[in-house]
């Protein structure tokens, strides 16, 4: 590349980073300038994003679906509050649906632009502040029909999954419609495919005998069909939309159990244990269909908005769970000579099947109420009623009890959410201390087999400067435990591995499930503070840090893991034998006397743009294409407008004004014009030859919500505007080529990344446990997560992390996870001489490698269009995560392909868009 190609691209770079305003005022009068402008849908509320992804960052992830890119920010949309709030709040075109189901298949070429909220904006919506908020900015303008493949399988084999789907998708007028079509098959994993060693007393002690490991799954084999049909309108006139959606589900699956065993004893007294049956094992085979539906309705009314939604489930399940076979007739005959305890098992009778069956119906009800009802000197008070009628119902029946399930709930909830500015950069009320702003809420529910229970929040958000938000939020609520923790039917089940960490053995023993009436509220007493901070040093990069203090009291939690500490607590669910071998435990959840926990959370988001523009001016990415969008060629796409070329006079004119902000006081000069339009002057007077209207435009750019412009800002852009050679932003030579006088994208006007450029991201998230205790019961054991002891089998490590990357150009990217979990350790018991356990820290790395075939070989017709090839390669190292004792052994349970029997797992997926 010779010196003038430098000099040249340079310059464009620079040129690129300029306000459109400067592009029109300079572009040569045959060019089409494009306008960016704020995206209907997107929210505006205090609280800046978290994140925000245009149609260039959502193509640099690689996702397939909606729902796949959901997964893929999945740090970011994923709350710290440790409360398990489930899954974020979800919008469309910054308006609350009905359901996730709604759009979860739609493909990422149909999204213009994704925000990502702060738990506290939940509030706003009628949630609790313990989720996030995700809202989806569609396309106005959208069709598409596209078939995809997939196969995926471990590469040390066992077994494979295929997924096919085809999906129908139209955006047009306001309205929506969408069909979609899944159908999946899995094959299953056995523990002899993965040479899990089996539980001692378990294997047959004759040679010739049926291994168990061979049927007894780790995985089972399954299949599942779903259709769903979705419809949206917008009524644009009136301001209302209405969405209903309608999903179909079944799911088949069998699994391995086991094989008969009996232990014989001859008339000499010698033993063994034999396993039979291996042409009839154990299974136990499963069928469940769900029928889904959800709607929702939003309008205006008044001065406030008014959002109901429905969303209601029917599940109903049937499991067929093979009887073990009568061997009584086996061990007389053992035990009187006439069977060699060493010999051929004769064939046994068929035992039969319990049946199992299930129906489970759920509706979920909520209406919202939002608006600013008054006007305080620092902004408008924001309020939002909501109003919610929930009802559960839970129907059991098993011929291994006899008594049926049969539960039922009804859940009234309502509550109040106000929002109240204090102080405002933007209205200028005590600007000096930044923006304050106030929020509260109170709620209540009513819960027809539990009683009343409250809510409240009180939060404060600070805004000192426009880059800099940070909050404080209190929360105390009491929460009823869970119907079927509350009510669900007893049963045992027989021969369950469990290990026992009181004599550090694994042992087959009798487990009983199900529900415990006498549980009590847990009240929950919780702070969170958050920073979040755009760095200025740092383009499109933030930092975002959060404190997180959880207290509870009366919890209700699952059985934990067996050691010294929950016996004592809990003698009576445990039975042992003479020799203390475990025999039975129950697992019915309980409730614990009060937790306590603390965590620091802190990541940090980057994103922006690499290698050098394409000569055209811009790329062929995806997203960029113009029937992804339904659009015709030539015309700007939704959200932006076709600007008129300038005139040679107002060229001059604007050069002019380059001059004068280029001479040595034009730094001055021109914060005497920011000055006077905050204060909102009249400009014509002061700046009598000065283009207001373009100016004004201009200088809009770098203002903040509360009207400041940011000097910083202003003067790093009168650095690059003064930096670019005159003679260029004329237009070139005259009679050049006219490709190379076309305006340069430029990311503030929404081009970001369409100049054929590459782009990347890199998003890092770090957890720090400063505390995780469990009081069991007053006066009672106290458990130090943290330092070695444990609710369940797993330690509590300190650290977790996750990094997610990104690059993609010209059509074809690359993803990588990487996910680290610290270490651990488990105590062992002094008492009975077990060892601890430790658990070495991993980190696993998955990538994904992409490519639009349409878009590498600029196929603008034929098969490659629109083809997208995608490989997977999760678990990349085959990294296992290693459990030993102080002995440097793993235990049975914990056998590495046991907690992991995928290791490294690829794919590919095949994805064709029509």
């Amino acid at each position: 590349m010779g010196f003038a190609s430098v000099v040249h691209a340079q310059e464009a770079n620079k040129a690129a980073q300029l306000p459109a305003e400067i592009q029109a005022a300079t572009a040569p009068s045959d060019a089409i300038v494009v306008q960016g402008e704020r995206l209907r849908g997107q929210l505006n509320v205090e609280q800046p994003p978290l994140l925000e992804l245009n149609e260039e960052d959502i193509a640099s992830l690689g996702a397939n679906s909606i729902e796949e890119l959901i997964e893929a920010i999945g740090p970011q949309t994923g709350s710290s509050q440790g409360r398990g709030g489930g899954r974020p709040v979800f919008l469309v075109n910054g308006i609350r649906i009905g359901s996730f189901r709604e759009l979860r298949s739609y493909p990422p070429e149909s999204v213009a632009k994704v925000e990502v909220m702060p738990e506290e904006v939940a509030q706003r919506f009628g949630f609790p502040p313990d989720r996030r908020v995700v809202n989806i900015i569609l396309k106005e303008n959208f069709s598409s029909r596209e078939v995809e493949l997939e196969f995926e399988a471990p590469d040390r084999g066992g077994y494979w999954r295929n997924e096919q789907e085809f999906t129908l998708l139209t955006i047009n007028d306001g309205a929506r419609m969408n069909f979609s079509l899944e159908a999946n098959d899995r094959t299953q994993l056995t523990e002899a495919e993965r040479g899990i060693i089996q539980t001692q007393g378990s294997v047959s002690g004759v040679e010739g005998d049926p291994d168990p490991a061979q049927f007894r799954s780790l995985l089972s084999d399954s299949r599942e069909i779903e259709g769903s049909v979705n419809w949206a309108k917008a009524f644009l006139n009136s301001g209302a939309s209405v969405g209903l959606n309608l999903t179909y589900n079944r799911f088949d699956a069998t699994s391995f159990s086991g094989l008969d065993s009996v232990t014989l004893t001859a008339p000499d007294g010698s033993s063994v244990l034999r396993t039979f049956g291996e042409d009839n094992p154990l299974e136990t085979r499963s069928g469940r269909d769900t029928i889904s539906a959800a709607a929702s309705y939003s309008r205006r009314i008044g001065s406030y908005q008014m959002t109901a939604t429905s969303d209601a489930s029917l599940i109903e399940s049937e499991n067929e769970i093979d009887r073990r076979a009568d061997t009584q007739s086996l061990i007389e005959a053992a035990a009187d000579g006439s069977l060699d305890i060493f010999g051929v098992i004769p064939r046994q009778a068929d035992a039969g099947f319990d049946i199992s069956r299930s129906q489970t119906i759920t509706s979920a009800n909520k209406v919202t109420l939002n608006g600013s009802p008054l006007l305080l000197p620092g902004g408008e008070v924001s309020t939002t009623f909501d109003l919610g009628l929930n009802w559960q119902s839970i129907r059991s029946e098993d011929t291994r009890t006899t008594t049926d399930t049969d539960l039922s709930r009804r859940q009234l909830e309502g509550g109040l959410n106000v929002v109240v500015p204090l102080t405002s950069k933007r209205e200028g009320f005590l600007d000096a201390l930044g923006s304050f702003i106030l929020n509260g809420s109170v709620g209540f529910e009513d819960l027809s087999d539990f009683g009343a229970l409250m809510d409240w929040t009180a939060g404060l958000n600070w805004a000192p400067t426009r880059r800099l938000n940070l909050q404080a939020t209190y929360i105390w609520r009491e929460a009823a435990p869970g119907l079927n923790s509350l009510g669900a039917a007893n049963f045992t089940t027989f021969n369950v591995p469990v290990f026992d960490l009181v004599n550090g053995e694994t042992v087959l023993a009798s487990v009983t499930t199900g529900g415990n009436p006498d549980l009590l509220a847990e009240t929950q007493r919780d702070w969170r503070f958050s920073a979040n901070w755009q760095i200025p040093f740092w383009d499109n990069t933030t930092f975002f840090g959060e404190y997180i203090r959880n207290r509870s009291s009366d919890v209700t939690r699952g059985f934990p893991a067996l050691t010294a500490e929950i016996e004592a607590a809990f003698p009576d669910r445990i039975v042992r034998d003479a020799g203390g071998t475990l025999l039975s435990i129950d697992r019915r959840p309980v409730t614990f006397d009060s937790t306590r926990s603390e965590r620091l959370v802190f990541g940090l988001f980057t994103r922006g743009s690499w290698g050098a523009a394409a000569p055209s001016g811009r790329g062929e990415g995806r997203g960029s294409r113009p029937e992804a969008g339904g659009g015709r060629p030539g015309v700007p796409p939704p959200g932006t407008a076709r600007r008129s070329p300038p005139t040679p006079e107002q060229r001059e004119r604007f050069m002019a004004f380059r001059k004068r902000l280029c001479a040595e006081d034009g730094m001055a000069f021109l914060e005497q014009i920011a000055e006077a339009i905050e204060r909102g002057d009249d400009l014509s007077e002061k700046f009598p030859d000065l283009d207001l209207s373009r100016a004004q435009r201009m200088l809009a750019r770098f203002a903040a919500d509360d009207g400041k412009i940011d000097r910083d800002q202003l003067s790093q852009w009168r650095e690059r505007l003064c930096g670019i050679d005159p003679e260029q932003m004329r237009g070139g030579p005259s009679g050049g080529d006219r490709t190379s006088q076309r305006p340069i994208p430029n990311p503030i006007s929404g081009g970001f990344g369409r100049d054929g450029r590459g782009r990347y991201f890199a998003s890092l998230t770090h957890t720090y446990e400063l505390e995780n205790e469990v009081l069991i019961a007053e006066g009672g054991p106290l458990l130090d997560l943290l330092d070695g002891d444990t609710e369940g089998d797993f330690g509590q490590p300190r650290h977790t992390t996750r990094l997610e990357t990104g690059f993609f150009r010209d059509g074809m990217g690359i993803r990588t996870s990487a996910r680290y979990t610290g270490s651990a350790r488990v105590n062992g018991n002094a008492v009975t001489g077990t060892s601890p356990l430790f658990f070495d820290d991993i980190a696993t790395f998955d990538l994904r490698v992409f490519a639009n075939l349409g878009t590498l070989t600029k196929a603008e017709s034929g098969w490659r269009k629109g083809l997208v090839v995608t490989l997977v390669a999760n678990n990349v190292f085959d990294a296992q995560r290693r459990v030993v004792d102080q002995n440097g052994d793993t235990p049975l349970r914990y056998q590495p392909l046991l907690i992991d029997p995928n290791g490294r797992y690829l794919g590919i997926d095949i994805r064709k868009t029509f």
